[in-house]
């Protein structure tokens, strides 16, 4: 008996053939779907077959997701948000195609791939431009300048009280209503979308980070004035360590929303480059193939850098086994 709840247990633990089974179903099925409507080239004259059968399929797959999902190890966490977002483009490509929506107003999956690959090295160009000169450079000036803000705030009564206040009303202007003001003031080249990034950034910036800096236990630093350490040493052992968590949080909600300002800034003038400027030109030639390929690009770099900051965030700042 005891032997069998072992086995179940780790059963329960990884995805089994229990859940590869309906997802198998369910994907191929999908495929299957769209593959035949591809050879066909027309939509049919009646889709609301095919849409019933999407929708069984999609119910198969919701079952192997829900298998998929038990336990607690990788696989459990990883597959089902993998496999929801697989059979969700297959799902969308039959549909579109059963129901026969021109390109020009919503391009099926495949579509949008072959744009990708046709127009890549553009587009390859367009994200260097927007994420890595005017996200990424932003992002650092922000973040830099946010740092030091918030230090002096600590340091100095007087600025928490006269600068702080001002910091968080800042932080609520929308991009859209601060991007043309920079752009215009600034030019058309890339640095005025790198200021607008390093605005938006900074003033999540320096309040999370006078949050955290200011979030040290009385108890702890009256004990290291009890054993005469130094403002440094205090600061290093203490403020730092119990400050990192805050300033993670603000890095990583300032990492989504660089790359966003970036593409808003250049909706209002740019030179002939960039994601946004992309998006922009090419809905006006009603080629959203194009337009939805920029998009999947920067979703992909979104989430890369947010990642990237997360990793970086278990390993300087990890959380507590008791949390």
């Amino acid at each position: 008996m005891a032997s069998g709840a072992v086995t179940w247990r780790g059963a329960a633990r990884r995805p089994g053939l229990g859940a590869m089974l309906p997802l198998a179903l369910s994907g191929f099925g999908l495929l299957g779907l769209a593959v035949a409507l591809a050879r066909v080239g027309t939509a049919p004259g009646r889709p609301l077959p095919w849409l019933l059968g999407v929708l069984a399929l999609l119910l198969l797959g919701v079952l192997g997701i829900r298998l998929a999902a038990r336990g607690e190890g990788r696989a459990a966490r990883v597959l089902p948000a993998a496999l929801t977002g697989l059979l969700t483009v297959l799902a969308v490509e039959v549909l579109l195609r059963a129901y026969g929506v021109p390109a020009g107003l919503i391009p099926t999956p495949s579509r949008v791939l072959a744009a990708l690959w046709e127009a890549r090295t553009v587009l390859l160009q367009d994200t260097f431009y927007t994420f890595v000169l005017e996200a990424l450079l932003g992002f650092g000036v922000g973040t830099v300048i946010g740092l030091v803000l918030a230090l002096l705030v600590v340091r100095f009564r007087f600025l928490e009280r006269g600068l702080l206040p001002y910091a968080a009303l800042f932080s609520s202007v929308p991009i859209v209503a601060l991007a043309p003001v920079v752009v215009k003031a600034l030019g058309l080249e890339w640095p005025s979308k790198m200021v607008v990034v390093a605005v938006t950034v900074l003033f999540p910036v320096v309040v999370n980070a006078v949050r955290g800096l200011q979030a040290a236990q009385p108890l702890h630093l009256d004990l290291l004035h009890t054993y005469a350490a130094s403002p440094a040493q205090t600061f290093r052992t203490v403020r730092v360590p119990t400050a990192l968590p805050f300033v993670f949080n603000a890095l990583k909600v300032g990492s989504t929303l660089a790359l966003i300002s970036a593409i808003v800034a250049e909706f209002f003038g740019t030179t002939g480059h960039g994601l946004g400027f992309r998006i922009q030109i090419e809905v006006g030639r009603f080629n959203l193939a194009v337009v939805w390929a920029a998009i999947v690009l920067a979703s992909v770099v979104g989430l890369a850098f947010f990642g990237l900051i997360s990793v970086l965030e278990r390993r300087f700042a990890p959380v507590p086994q008791g949390s």
